[in-house]
């Protein structure tokens, strides 16, 4: 969890670095930020669990922490849906940076078909406002993470990329 926690600090980088808006590169990079330490507590926690054994307080940090970086997480994802929302630069021509791209541009793309479909097939009340009931909620960043396959056997056992390894290629 700490490694794929890293994943996601990355990939926030990545974007923050090539949104159009300041405001969301600079709440990206804060979410990043926080999610960095977190991740770097969790990998400390269980580092110091495996070596002290079983214990209820101990457990009850690991979940703690995890439970955490899994906010800390939703943050970063939110904050890369603003960006996204906004507008990204070109990336450059680092591969990592290219699949960031096209992953933001995969959501984006759902995003706007889902809002047309609603805008022409919308109900309104009497007061011309949407009716919530039956709606499909909008595609978000994790939704689109979750319905990725994992990839377990791809991911390396420690948290630091190897050569040829992408910010996409770990499971999120």
């Amino acid at each position: 969890m700490a490694s794929d926690g890293q994943v996601v600090v990355k990939f926030g980088n990545i974007l923050a670095k090539h949104c159009l808006d300041q405001r969301c590169s600079m709440e990206l990079l804060r979410a990043a930020e926080h999610t960095q330490s977190i991740s770097s507590q969790l990998s400390i926690v269980a580092r110091v669990k495996a070596v002290t054994g079983e214990s209820k307080a101990s457990s009850e940090l690991l979940v703690s922490n995890v439970q955490n970086l899994v906010r800390a997480v939703q943050h970063v994802l939110r904050a890369a849906e603003a960006a996204c929302v906004k507008g990204l630069r070109q990336p450059s021509a680092d591969p990592e940076e290219e699949e960031v791209a096209a992953f933001c541009q995969q959501w984006r793309k759902n995003l706007i078909q889902h809002r047309a479909k609603e805008a022409l097939n919308s109900d309104r009340d009497a007061l011309g406002l949407r009716k919530t009931r039956g709606a499909k909620a909008e595609p978000t960043l994790m939704s689109l993470v979750q319905e990725q396959p994992p990839r377990s056997r791809n991911i390396p056992k420690h948290p630091i990329p190897r050569k040829g390894h992408t910010v996409m290629d770990r499971h999120l």
